[in-house]
C-alpha cells in the first residue's frame, strides 16, 4: 500500500511539473500525460501492465463527468450569448455531418465494415477545447470576432452529441439496441436536456438557501449533485454528459453562494481526472499494436482535417455569413483529445468486434490532431489576419473569474439604494465585481451570499471595471470612511 501511494504521488508531482516545463512550447496536456501512461505501461519502462477496458472505461467515464459539468460551469452566459447559435449548431449538426462523412469515407474507401465506419465516425466527431487552449495561450495569440469564446462553447459542448453517436453505434452492433435509432436519440437529448434544466434549477434553489456552517461541504454538496444527476439520466437512457453540462452552466450563471471557490475547487477537480484519464488511456495503449493501424489513422486524419471538418463547419458558419478566413481558422483548429479517446475505451469496454484496432486508429488520430495540426495553427492564426492584440490572450470564460482585482473602491449603500435590504446574491452587483468586505459601524463584516446589506454598510469592492457599480451606488467621500 505504501509503495502504490509513493507512486501515485510520484506520478502526480512528473505531471504537474512536466506540464509546466512543456506548456511554454504549446505542447497539450493530453500528450504530457498519456505518454507517461505509455511509458510507465507494459511495453515501456514501468512494466505496469493493465489490459482490463471495463476497468478503464468506468474510471475515465467518472472523470469525464467532472470534465463535462466545469465546461458548462465556466460558461458566462453574457461573454457566449452572441456565439450561442453558432456554437451549438456546430457542436449539434456539426458533429453529426462530420460523423457521417468520416464513418463514409471509412466505409466505402477505407473498407470498414459499415457499423464499424460509423462507430469510427462518431468517436471522433466531437473537438477538444483544453488542446486548443493551452496551444493558443502558450503562444500568446489573441483572436478576433469572437473567435476564442466561439471554439471554447463549440468544444465544451460537442462531447454529448458525440457521445450519443456512440452509444448508438455501439447499441446497434452488439444487438442491444431497439433498432429505433430516432427513438434512442430522442431519449438520450430529451431526457439530458430535462433533467439537466429541472435539477439545476433545484440545485440552484438549495444552494441560495443551504446556509451550511462548513464553507467546504458546498463543494461536497455540488459533486452530490452531479452524481445524482449523472446518474438517473444515464440510468432511464438519457445522455448524462448532456445533462451535467447543462447543469453546470445553469450553476455557473445563477446567483449562488461561494461561486469563486467553486471556480477553483472544480479546476483543481477536472485536472485531477484529467491526469487520471491521460494515464490511464496511456496504460491501455500497447505501443507494438499501432503500426497495423497507422496508414488508416493517417488516411482518415488527413480527411478528417481538410475534408469531414471544413466542410461540417463551412455549411454552418456560412449561414451566419461568417467570413471564409475565420471559417478556414475554425475548422482548422478542431483538435480531437480526450473524449474521442474514452469514446473508442467504452466500445472496446462493450466488446465490439474489431474495437481494438479502432482504439488505436483514435490514438493516431489524436495525436496527429494535436501535433500536425496543433503545430500550424499560430502560423495560420497569423496569415489569416485574425490576431487582436486588443483582446486578452485566449481567454476562456473561466479566465474572467481572475481578473478581479485591479481596482478597489469603497460605496456608501443609502436608502434610495436599489440594493439596500438586498442579499449579495440578490443585489445584482455585477459578476465580474467582487465584495471584499462590509463596513458597518464598528463591524468588519467577511460577506457571504446571503449577506444583507443595509442602509448606512459601506462596501469595499474590488474589480477591473467598476464603472457599472458607479451608476448604482455613490462612492465614499474623503473622511466619510473614517467617520464611519
Amino acid at each position: 500500500m505504501t509503495i502504490t501511494i509513493l507512486v501515485v504521488g510520484a506520478i502526480l508531482l512528473t505531471c504537474v511539473l512536466s506540464s509546466k516545463m512543456l506548456y511554454r512550447f504549446g505542447i497539450p496536456t493530453l500528450l504530457i500525460f498519456i505518454s507517461l501512461g505509455i511509458l510507465l505501461g507494459s511495453e515501456g519502462i514501468g512494466g505496469i501492465y493493465f489490459d482490463n477496458a471495463q476497468l478503464a472505461a468506468k474510471v475515465c467515464s467518472v472523470g469525464l463527468i467532472f470534465i463535462m459539468f466545469y465546461g458548462g460551469f465556466g460558461v458566462n452566459w453574457k461573454v457566449a450569448k452572441p456565439i450561442a447559435p453558432k456554437a451549438i449548431l456546430l457542436a449539434s449538426l456539426g458533429v453529426i455531418a462530420t460523423a457521417g462523412l468520416v464513418g463514409l469515407f471509412a466505409w466505402k474507401v477505407l473498407k470498414f465494415e459499415m457499423l464499424n465506419a460509423m462507430l469510427l465516425g462518431a468517436v471522433i466527431s466531437s473537438t477538444d477545447a483544453a488542446s486548443v487552449f493551452s496551444i493558443l495561450r502558450s503562444r500568446n495569440l489573441n483572436l478576433k470576432s469572437g473567435l476564442a469564446p466561439l471554439l471554447e462553447m463549440e468544444s465544451g459542448s460537442n462531447d454529448p452529441t458525440s457521445y450519443m453517436l456512440t452509444v448508438i453505434v455501439v447499441s446497434l452492433i452488439t444487438g442491444r439496441g431497439s433498432g429505433n435509432v430516432f427513438l434512442m436519440a430522442l431519449k438520450q437529448v430529451s431526457f439530458g436536456l430535462v433533467i439537466g434544466f429541472g435539477v439545476a434549477f433545484l440545485a440552484v434553489f438549495a444552494l441560495r438557501r443551504a446556509n451550511l456552517e462548513i464553507d467546504g461541504l458546498y463543494s461536497i454538496l455540488v459533486i452530490g449533485i452531479v452524481l445524482f444527476s449523472y446518474g438517473i439520466c444515464d440510468y432511464i437512457g438519457g445522455n448524462g454528459y448532456l445533462c451535467v453540462y447543462i447543469i453546470g452552466i445553469v450553476l455557473s450563471n445563477g446567483k449562488i453562494p461561494h461561486k469563486r471557490s467553486l471556480v477553483h475547487f472544480f479546476d483543481g477537480l477536472t485536472w485531477l481526472m484529467q491526469i487520471v484519464i491521460f494515464f490511464t488511456l496511456g496504460l491501455l495503449l500497447f505501443p507494438s499494436q499501432l503500426p497495423k493501424v497507422m496508414l488508416t489513422g493517417i488516411a482518415v486524419s488527413v480527411f478528417l482535417s481538410l475534408i469531414a471538418r471544413p466542410a461540417a463547419v463551412m455549411a454552418i458558419l456560412s449561414f451566419f455569413k461568417v467570413p471564409i478566413k475565420e471559417q478556414v481558422f475554425v475548422s482548422w483548429v478542431g483538435l480531437r483529445g480526450v473524449a474521442s479517446v474514452v469514446f473508442a475505451a467504452y466500445a472496446l469496454a462493450n466488446n465490439v468486434p474489431g474495437a481494438d484496432d479502432i482504439f488505436n486508429t483514435v490514438f493516431i488520430i489524436s495525436i496527429f490532431s494535436l501535433v500536425v495540426q496543433g503545430t500550424f495553427i499560430p502560423a495560420l492564426a497569423k496569415k489569416l489576419d485574425i490576431i487582436d492584440d486588443n483582446v486578452p490572450t485566449a481567454l476562456s470564460f473561466s479566465d474572467y473569474e481572475d481578473q478581479m482585482h485591479d481596482y478597489l473602491a469603497e460605496y456608501v449603500v443609502y436608502e434610495d439604494n436599489a440594493i439596500a435590504g438586498k442579499t449579495i446574491m440578490d443585489a445584482n452587483i455585477p459578476d465580474h465585481v467582487l465584495v471584499v468586505i462590509i463596513k458597518r459601524d464598528k463591524e468588519i463584516i467577511v460577506p457571504k451570499g446571503q449577506t444583507k446589506i443595509k442602509v448606512g454598510d459601506i462596501l469595499v469592492l474590488g474589480g477591473n471595471d467598476l464603472s457599472q457599480v458607479e451608476e448604482m451606488m455613490k462612492p465614499v467621500e474623503i473622511g466619510e470612511s473614517a467617520a464611519k
